[in-house]
């Protein structure tokens, strides 16, 4: 009972201060209280740190040199990198899963998420249900994963799906915001599609190219938001956390 006392408190933790991060109720440069913070959750010091570590793990936080953390200073830069990297990772994910060949029963488990999918965007952009759609788009991506059999490449991507805006689903759930980017979705599902078919008909190399195609979407969608007014961007999770630069509008690197 105490085990799950602490992951409970720990869960408090991340998703309290990553929530706080990502919203902009801590900006750029600013250094986590930790009493303040505890005190808000209601938890103690040992689990915050805990996130805390975490979330320097995930890009979201760094180390000060005299102890204690502040929020990152991320660019638009950084972010393209993350989606980039998740692309690649992915790529190689499914393209091992091609070599290693699938089961029957495995591409019907991914086939069958994939038609709840199609029932999710409806027949046109007015019937998209996108609660539904978020999780179902989570639920393939883990599946997909999954199939090359690799508990060392599963962790591996999953971690890099956790940093800032990089993960499958980013982006999917604000683009009820932006009408102009919700064709991408149908695009989304035809390339889920073809990266299934690619993976059971053991093409490795075309799963891989389509992966990193697939992740292109989420470049696209990044570059739409960053271009949008700021009302429109303060609506986006996490957009708030992007360098912006003062003379273009848009985050990018020094």
């Amino acid at each position: 009972m105490a085990e799950i006392g602490k992951k409970k408190s720990f869960q408090r933790a991340l998703v309290g201060l990553r929530d706080r991060i990502l919203v902009g109720d801590l900006v750029q440069g600013d250094r986590v209280s930790e009493v303040a913070l505890s005190e808000e959750l209601g938890i103690s010091r040992t689990p915050l740190r805990e996130a805390m570590r975490e979330l320097v793990d995930q890009g979201l936080l760094e180390r000060l040199p005299n102890g204690g953390c502040r929020v990152s200073s991320l660019t638009k830069r950084d972010v393209q990198d993350f989606i980039a990297l998740r692309g690649l990772m992915e790529g190689a994910v499914f393209r091992i899963a091609a070599e290693r060949g699938i089961t029957k029963e495995k591409r019907e488990s991914c086939e069958s998420v994939i038609s709840e999918i199609d029932i999710a965007l409806g027949e046109s952009v007015a019937h998209i249900d996108f609660d539904r759609y978020v999780a179902l788009n989570a639920k393939l991506h883990q599946k997909l994963a999954a199939l090359c059999d690799s508990t060392v490449m599963v962790a591996e991507l999953a971690r890099i799906s956790k940093r800032p805006m990089a993960g499958p689903s980013a982006f999917l759930s604000d683009q009820a915001l932006a009408p102009k980017t919700l064709q991408s979705l149908y695009v989304a599902q035809y390339q889920h599609k073809a990266i299934l078919n690619a993976i059971a008909n053991r093409e490795g190399a075309r799963a891989e190219s389509l992966a990193r195609e697939h992740a292109r979407l989420a470049h696209r969608n990044l570059e739409f938001f960053l271009a949008s007014e700021r009302p429109t961007i303060k609506g986006v999770s996490g957009l708030t956390f992007v360098q912006i630069d003062a003379d273009t509008g848009v985050g990018m690197k020094p």
